[in-house]
């Protein structure tokens, strides 16, 4: 099977990661003020390498069970956490954006793996 999600979601998560790297100025116009911009980096090359194991794991035809739950895992969290401190108004309402991306992602695993 091929597992078009993986690819979609490799990008984005790699995307996604490296903003705040490369441009951390427009990341934070987007998504808020950040006190601990280090941590920001962080999560941002961390989700850069789960996005690169994606693309790596569909161009090579590896999309096996621990793939599928690194990528529904790391989706779901992400939902959770942005759900959550946005309810706190701990993290801008921008999140939820994100959160329903990450959802839809999800929602496409499950397709895929009924399809496959």
């Amino acid at each position: 099977m091929e597992h078009p999600v993986a690819l979609a979601q490799g990008i984005y998560f790699f995307v996604s990661g490296i903003w705040p790297i490369l441009r951390m100025n427009t990341f934070l116009k987007v998504t808020g003020p950040k006190t601990d911009l280090w941590l920001v980096k962080t999560v941002g090359i961390i989700l850069a390498v789960i996005g690169v194991v994606l693309i790596f794991a569909r161009i090579h035809q590896e999309v096996d069970t621990a793939i599928i739950m690194l990528a529904i895992g790391s989706a779901l969290s992400l939902a959770m956490i942005e759900f959550v401190y946005v309810t706190k108004r701990v993290i801008s309402s921008i999140y939820l954006g994100d959160a329903v991306i990450e959802l839809i992602l999800i929602a496409c695993w499950i397709l895929d793996m009924r399809l496959s």
